[in-house]
């Protein structure tokens, strides 16, 4: 299965945010590239909220072009065999850390957001990833600094889609 055909069908079985996801499929719909960076229209991006429930915490990354604290998170490559496949790989280059598992149950949220151009606007797909307590993390170049973060801070340090869905993956959590 293409990247493109798994896009399309965890779309589908996406059943929170109709019109939102309706908006994503209609994008990959009218741009058979509307997975990749270089669709001018934006693109799909695929993110992971890294958490340690045993900890009550969120590791976020500050974002090295956009100074936002963020979930880790990027643009969907050649190699990606599926949205979620690409979601880890991102967190994982991003972190640092070594053995993140995604929560099952497919994405968490959608999120479209503007942003600088080249790009324009980003149709990403949200996942949650699971860290041991003891995970060590890592800065990458993509980053000016990775931290853990409680719960109960993450209103203060970042924007409010990082909020919904830790909300949300507090939710799947049952935490």
């Amino acid at each position: 299965m293409s990247l493109h055909d798994d896009a399309v069908l965890v779309l589908k079985t996406y059943e929170d945010q109709p019109e939102l996801r309706d908006a994503y499929l209609e994008h990959l719909a009218a741009h058979p590239d509307g997975l990749w960076k270089a669709c001018g229209a934006g693109h799909l991006t695929a993110s992971a909220l890294v958490v340690d429930p045993e900890r009550g915490r969120v590791l976020l990354t500050l974002h090295r072009k956009l100074r936002m604290w963020l979930q880790m998170g990027g643009h969907c490559e050649p190699g990606d065999a599926s949205l979620a496949a690409a979601a880890l790989r991102e967190a994982t280059e991003e972190s640092g850390v070594a053995g993140l598992t995604l929560l099952p149950g497919g994405p968490v949220r959608l999120d479209r957001h503007p942003i600088p151009p080249p790009c324009h606007c980003h149709f990403d797909v949200q996942f949650a990833a699971v860290a041991a307590p003891d995970a060590v993390h890592t800065v990458s170049d993509e980053s000016l600094d990775v931290r853990w973060f409680s719960y109960a801070e993450v209103p203060d340090v970042a924007d409010a889609s990082v909020v919904r869905l830790l909300d949300a993956t507090r939710a799947r959590l049952g935490a």
